[in-house]
C-alpha cells in the first residue's frame, strides 16, 4: 500500500512537467552499445514508426532491462503486430513499451502463461494492477526476440507520456553513434494549380539533384511561376549501422525567412494513419518512393508541422529570382541543406496535367454509395482527404474501384449479392483483392450476413468473388507418431493454407488444452513440456486448424515420455 500511494503521488506530480525529458531518469534497455536499425517517426507503411528498433546482433535471447522502476501495467501477445509485448508505467507518469520479445522473465511468463491456460488462448491481452508485477530498474523484464510482425531480431523500444503519446526515446539521454549527414536522393516542385508552372510544365518535376563536396546539394536552376510547393526524399544513417532511417526535423527557408518545419519529436496514435497526407501518396503506390510534402495539404491534421507561412507554398511572381533552401537535420545535430533557385516567368504552361472523368464523384463531406448489379460500395463521411471523380466498374462478380493509390482514412464496405449462390457453395466463397502483376487473390476478410458477403476494407482496388475448397495442411516437425519424446522439451508442427489462410486452431494432449505458440513467419506451432501438461507415459495429441472460410483439418498422434 505504501509503494502505491508513493507512486500515484510522483505520477501526479511529475505528469505536470512531461516535456522536460529527464535525463538520467532511463537506462538503456539493453546491456550492448545501442545500434538502431529503425529510429522514431521514421516512415513506415500507414504509420510513422512510434520507437527505436534496436539491433541484437542478429541474435535473440538478450537480455531485455526495465530502463526505470515501476509496474507491468499491460502485456500483450498476438501473432503479428509487437508480437511479445510488456509495458511498464513509471512513477513520473512516463510508459516505456518493449516488444517483439522472446519470452518474459519468469515472473512475468507465469502471470503471462497462467491467463493463457485459463483463456485457453495463445493470443491474450492483460492488464495487471499495480501491485500484481512491479519491477525495479536494471531488473531483466523480459529476453529479446523476433515475435509478431519483426522483420528480424531486435527490441521495439517505446517512450509514452501519460497521454500515451510516443515521443522520441534519443529525447531522454539515450545515446547513439551518428556523425553522418542526412541524405537526399530525389527533389520534386509541384505546380499546384492550372495557372502555375514550373519549368513551363504543369505537370510535377523531378529536379535534377546536384551533390556538393561538403555533403550539401543543389539542384538546378528553374523557372516558375504562381502557386508551387516540393517534396522530397531523404534519410539518416547512423555510424555502426547501413540501415535507411528517419530525419529528426526539416525546415524550409524562401528568400531567408523561414516558412515550413517538420519536428519529428513525438505524435498521438489517433493521428499516425495522416502519414499518408505528409507524403506523395500516389508516388509512393506508383513508385514505391516517399516524397514528404513541404507543404500543407488541405484536410491535413498532422501536429508534427511548426512555423507555417503559406502552408508552406511559394507564389512566384513574374521577372523575379528567389531562393528556397531546405535544412536538414539528424538527432545529433547533423545537418544537410538543398539550395534551390528559381526565377519567375509569366508564360502559359506547355502541359496541362490530365484529369479523370467518370459518372461516379465521391465527396469526402458525405456518405457516399456505389451500386451496380449484385454489388455495393458503401465510403463513410471522410473517407477520403480530397473529393474525386472514382473510377467504379462490375463485370459479374469482379469489381475494378479505382487504383490503389489513394490515401483512405477510413474502412469503407464492400458488399455482394449472393443469393444466386447454393447454400454449400456459400460455405467455401470469400472476397479477394487481386494483388500484383498476376494478380494473386488476397483473402480480404469476409462476413456472411443473410444473402450477403460483405468486408471492409481500406484498400481500393480488383476485388473478386474467389472459392477456396482445399483444407489446411499439418505436418509434424520434430516427431513422429509413436516416438519417445523423453528428451524432448519442445513439440513442433508447421500449418499452412494456401488460400484464405489460417483462422484459428486449438491443440490438446489427452484431451486437455495446450498453449501452443504460432510464428505465421515460420508456419510453426510450438508446444513447451516445461509448461507440464503432460504426465503420463503414452499421450494421445490432437491439432485442429480451420481456415477462414471454415473449412478444417484435424491431425492426430501419440507419444510417449518418462
Amino acid at each position: 500500500m505504501r509503494y502505491t500511494l508513493i507512486f500515484f503521488f510522483l505520477f501526479t506530480f511529475f505528469s505536470q512537467a512531461q516535456d522536460i525529458y529527464p535525463q538520467d531518469y532511463f537506462r538503456s534497455p539493453l546491456d550492448i552499445e545501442l545500434v538502431l536499425s529503425g529510429t522514431f517517426a521514421e516512415l513506415r507503411s500507414n504509420h510513422f514508426h512510434s520507437g527505436l528498433d534496436i539491433k541484437t546482433k542478429q541474435r535473440v535471447g538478450l537480455n531485455v532491462y526495465a530502463t526505470a522502476s515501476g509496474y507491468v501495467s499491460r502485456i500483450k501477445v498476438s501473432h503479428y503486430g509487437y508480437g511479445k509485448a510488456v509495458y511498464i508505467t513509471h512513477p513520473n507518469g512516463y510508459v516505456t513499451v518493449h516488444g517483439h520479445l522472446q519470452k518474459f522473465s519468469d515472473k512475468i511468463e507465469a502471470y503471462v502463461k497462467k491467463h493463457q491456460y485459463e483463456k485457453e488462448s495463445f493470443e491474450i491481452e492483460l492488464f495487471p494492477d499495480l501491485n500484481d508485477l512491479i519491477v525495479t530498474k536494471g531488473e531483466v523484464i523480459a529476453y529479446s526476440g523476433n515475435t509478431g510482425g519483426s522483420g528480424g531480431p531486435h527490441l521495439h523500444f517505446e517512450i509514452r507520456d501519460n497521454q500515451e503519446r510516443p515521443i522520441n526515446p534519443l529525447l531522454f539521454g539515450l545515446k547513439v553513434k551518428d556523425s553522418k549527414k542526412p541524405l537526399v536522393s530525389s527533389v520534386y516542385a509541384y505546380p499546384i494549380n492550372d495557372l502555375s508552372h514550373v519549368n513551363g510544365s504543369n505537370l510535377k518535376q523531378k529536379l535534377r539533384l546536384i551533390p556538393l563536396k561538403n555533403g550539401n546539394y543543389k539542384t538546378e536552376d528553374l523557372t516558375a511561376y504562381g502557386k508551387i510547393g516540393f517534396a522530397i526524399n531523404t534519410i539518416d544513417r547512423q555510424d555502426l549501422a547501413a540501415n535507411k532511417n528517419g530525419v529528426f526535423k526539416i525546415e524550409t527557408f524562401y528568400n531567408g525567412m523561414q516558412n515550413f518545419t517538420i519536428d519529428f519529436r513525438k505524435f498521438s496514435f489517433n493521428e499516425t494513419k495522416h502519414l499518408n497526407r505528409l507524403i506523395d501518396y500516389k508516388h509512393f503506390k506508383d513508385e514505391k518512393e516517399r516524397l514528404q510534402k513541404l507543404f500543407l495539404d488541405s484536410n491535413n491534421p498532422l501536429s508534427i508541422y511548426d512555423n507555417i507561412i503559406d502552408d508552406g507554398y511559394l507564389i512566384i511572381y513574374d521577372t523575379l529570382s528567389n531562393v528556397y533552401k531546405v535544412k536538414i537535420t539528424d538527432f545529433e545535430g547533423n545537418q544537410t541543406n538543398i539550395d534551390i533557385n528559381i526565377k519567375g516567368v509569366d508564360k502559359q504552361p506547355n502541359d496541362i496535367a490530365e484529369t479523370f472523368t467518370s459518372p461516379y464523384y465521391v465527396k469526402t463531406s458525405e456518405v457516399n454509395v456505389l451500386e451496380d448489379q449484385n454489388i455495393k460500395v458503401e465510403f463513410p463521411k471522410q473517407t477520403f482527404y480530397d473529393d474525386f471523380f472514382i473510377d467504379f466498374k462490375v463485370n459479374g462478380d469482379t469489381l475494378k474501384l479505382d487504383e490503389n493509390n489513394k490515401a483512405v482514412k477510413k474502412y469503407f464496405k464492400i458488399s455482394y449479392d449472393v443469393s444466386s449462390y447454393s447454400t454449400e457453395d456459400l460455405k467455401q466463397l470469400y472476397i479477394a483483392r487481386l494483388v500484383g502483376w498476376n494478380n494473386f487473390l488476397s483473402y480480404s476478410s469476409t462476413k456472411h450476413e443473410k444473402n450477403t458477403l460483405y468486408t471492409r476494407t481500406k484498400n481500393l482496388g480488383t476485388y473478386c468473388l474467389a472459392r477456396d475448397t482445399a483444407k489446411p495442411t499439418i505436418t509434424p516437425v520434430s516427431f513422429k507418431d509413436g516416438q519417445w519424446l523423453s528428451k524432448y522439451r519442445f513439440l513442433k508442427i508447421k500449418i499452412e493454407d494456401k488460400e484464405s489462410g489460417i483462422s484459428n486452431y486449438r491443440a490438446t494432449i489427452n484431451d486437455q488444452w495446450i498453449l501452443m505458440e504460432y510464428d505465421y513467419k515460420t508456419m510453426t506451432l510450438t508446444y513447451d513440456f516445461n509448461d507440464k501438461v503432460v504426465t503420463d507415459t503414452k499421450n494421445n495429441l490432437k491439432v485442429i486448424v480451420t481456415d477462414n472460410v471454415g473449412n478444417s483439418s484435424t491431425f492426430e498422434a501419440s507419444f510417449f515420455r518418462k
